[in-house]
């Protein structure tokens, strides 16, 4: 399968494409700044989701059978921040990890209506539905409005062979473990996941995997959660 997926340079994008490239697939990785085979677009100008799509395209012969909405930033604001500082933060986060999804996905549709059917796949977040921390408000709504997105393609265009998945990690592994838990509050982070772990970027990668790859036509509309148990629904 050609496969577009787009933050591909580090964390559970990295791990992503490993997987579905170790699978046999083709994979038109994106990152912010290119590099290491993968295509450049800053999701903060509109025009970079259009002009990604068109480099991967032509990159995979003409023809995308699925798209990963993967990359996004988690950027703190203050509640108390002044007016000029939490629009410009919530702009940026709803731009990047929202928008950039949503026009991606609008030219998946319209991609995939010629080719006979496709799979969307949006890495969203357990924020979505258990919420953030006071400085991420934006963050949390954003990953919300992914899942809301996912349900809608996978009701709207289900019809049409275009199906809609969406994965939602709770704290995933993604660097050094003992710099990673310290900065998010060690043991008492690890007190709130049952399992008694955060997720490793693979287990991640290998759920988007089934998702794009696997996961049966039936389950279009479905959100998946990796986070340990940490928050159930």
């Amino acid at each position: 399968m050609n496969i577009l997926l787009t933050g591909a340079s580090r964390g559970i994008g990295a791990a992503a494409r490993a997987a579905l490239e170790q699978a046999g697939h083709n994979v038109a990785g994106h990152s912010t700044r290119g590099g290491s085979g993968l295509i450049d677009a800053d999701f903060t100008r509109s025009d970079a989701p259009r002009q990604l799509w068109e480099q991967a395209v032509h990159a995979l012969g003409g023809r995308v059978d699925v798209l990963v909405n993967n990359a996004g930033v988690y950027e703190a604001v203050a509640d108390d921040a002044d007016d000029a500082e939490w629009h410009a933060a919530w702009t940026r986060t709803m731009t990047v990890n929202l928008q950039a999804s949503a026009d991606l996905s609008r030219l998946a549709i319209q991609h995939f209506r010629q080719m006979g059917g496709g799979r969307i796949v949006n890495v969203s977040s357990r924020a979505g539905y258990r919420g953030d921390s006071p400085q991420h408000w934006h963050y949390a709504a954003s990953k919300a409005g992914m899942i809301g997105m996912t349900k809608s393609i996978a009701r709207g265009y289900a019809g049409e062979g275009i199906l809609a998945f969406a994965v939602c990690p709770g704290f995933t592994m993604t660097g050094m473990a003992e710099d990673y838990l310290e900065s998010r509050g060690g043991a008492k982070l690890l007190a709130d996941i049952p399992l008694g772990r955060v997720a490793g970027a693979e287990e991640v990668a290998e759920t988007v995997r089934w998702l794009a790859v696997d996961a049966p036509a039936s389950a279009t509309g479905a959100v998946i959660d990796v986070n340990g148990a940490s928050y159930v629904r």
